[in-house]
């Protein structure tokens, strides 16, 4: 017994809950406000259930993608791959068997669209950013980002069965958050990254050229952030909570500039991750009380 159970955990090693419960809890945001009332039963279950395997086995497939660079990186090497507590063909079974249930799942309980939608963001995040943007260009994440950003669309489509330019801006805020969330980690894991090859913005260009680039998308990020409440969106209470996000965000990216400490990479990172989840929760509580 005591063996199954630590093979299960190997397994749910490979599906990055963390990340996993993020792209849910955007999609379901997603859901919530493209419906008037209650989110309808099969997108609030089949939807959310389709999106989160999809997202599991999009990052199984990284795993293994990944497999060689995780051996060298302090961060990943203790995967299940690289400690050789999973095989290739494990983790690749076990990732095409997630897509396929997550596609019969969205495409018969939920509608083709979300099932289209979501496919094309697990290919895009699987196999074009890891496979190969990841290592072809300092701008991967930016490029790639994309992928990462698609979960409110999904949500929004797995109840309207259409895109609508709200989803696009939803859309659009994560697209822009993930360069400086992301590059905030890539300096603090810059030695790492150098040491596999990985041409992350800080290892082709330093620390701080990225630093500026953390700093110009986190003024982006204010403007769009902002969108909901310009177009009608939002109201005044999501645009309150926002700006207090907002203001926190630009401090860690001003902060950033003028500081060589060693732990601020990683203690915007980990507030950049709060700042999503918070700004997802106002959207969330605007649409009910709006």
């Amino acid at each position: 017994m005591s063996t199954l159970a630590v093979t299960a955990g190997h397994y749910l090693g490979l599906c990055k809950l963390k990340v996993v419960s993020l792209i849910v809890f955007t999609g379901l945001v997603g859901m919530a406000l493209a419906s008037s009332g209650m989110i309808p039963l099969n997108a609030l279950i089949w939807g959310n259930l389709g999106i989160g395997l999809a997202a599991a086995s999009a990052a199984a497939i990284n795993h293994l993608l990944d497999a060689r660079t995780d051996e060298v990186m302090a961060r990943t090497r203790h995967r299940p791959l690289p400690t050789r507590a999973l095989s290739e063909r494990q983790v690749l079974t076990f990732a095409l068997a997630l897509c396929a249930l997550s596609m019969l799942m969205l495409s018969l309980l939920v509608n083709v669209l979300t099932a289209v939608l979501t496919f094309a963001s697990l290919i895009g995040y699987a196999i074009v950013y890891t496979a190969y943007l990841k290592r072809a260009t300092p701008q991967n994440i930016v490029i790639g980002g994309a992928a990462g950003a698609a979960p409110p669309v999904l949500g929004w489509t797995a109840v309207t069965g259409e895109i609508h330019a709200y989803a696009l801006v939803l859309f659009l805020i994560v697209f822009v958050w993930t360069p400086p969330h992301f590059w905030a980690l890539a300096i603090y894991r810059r030695d790492d990254y150098a040491a596999a090859d990985v041409p992350m913005l800080p290892v082709t260009h330093g620390d701080a050229f990225t630093r500026w680039q953390i700093l110009f998308y986190s003024i982006i990020l204010i403007i769009v952030s902002s969108l909901p409440w310009l177009i009608g969106m939002s109201s005044l209470v999501y645009l309150a909570g926002v700006s207090v996000l907002n203001i926190g965000f630009l401090a860690y990216a001003v902060a950033m500039m003028l500081s060589k400490r060693t732990e601020l990479p990683m203690q915007m990172f980990k507030y950049s991750v709060i700042y999503l989840i918070a700004l997802f929760a106002f959207l969330l509580v605007d649409h009910y009380i709006h």
